[in-house]
């Protein structure tokens, strides 16, 4: 018999996860082993089912590359500048409606266009009320574009203190365009 595992708070965004030794994102606290392993169910929906692939894009930003702007990390260059480009992305397809394949090339190009420019965001004490585990439980793949959509606007609220320095690089980025 299994000993089932208790729940603890991810050290990042807060959800009851199972106490668990293992790996977790490679960034240095950024999140919590039990978080990574429901994390990683969620992203294997959407590798095996084209239903779930549609929000594939919201799932990446709200949490990983290290688990984004629920799973920041600690400050270090390259969680600068994940948090920096993951916000970036949220903000195109959040409120600009940008589709994720066009997100991620204005990600790539904010990279090399920004790179060692982007600033610490502190992240705020709460990352947002929903989860990993509000992803999750969705019972098909309906549920689940409804749960990703909403736990993305979730993450990208709770970060509102910095979205002047987000729509200041989005605008960046986009005076560079035309």
């Amino acid at each position: 018999m299994h000993a089932i595992p208790s729940l603890i708070p991810c050290i990042c965004c807060g959800a009851l996860v199972p106490d668990i030794e293992g790996p977790s994102f490679r960034y240095p606290e950024s999140g919590s082993p039990g978080c990574w392993v429901i994390y990683n169910e969620i992203l294997a929906r959407e590798y095996q089912d084209f239903g779930y692939a549609a929000v594939h894009q919201l799932s990446v930003d709200t949490a990983a590359s290290p688990y984004a702007v629920q799973h920041p990390g600690r400050r270090t260059p390259q969680t600068i500048q994940s948090v920096n480009v993951h916000l970036i992305s949220l903000c195109l397809v959040l409120e600009r409606g940008c589709d994720a394949a066009r997100a991620t090339q204005i990600m790539d190009r904010a990279v090399r266009r920004f790179k060692g420019q982007f600033a610490w965001l502190e992240p705020p004490a709460s990352r947002g009320a929903l989860t990993v585990l509000d992803v999750v439980r969705a019972g098909d793949a309906e549920e689940h574009q409804r749960q990703v959509r909403r736990w993305a606007e979730s993450a990208w609220e709770a970060w509102s203190f910095h979205h002047a320095t987000i729509h200041a690089w989005v605008g960046r980025l986009e005076k560079e365009q035309r």
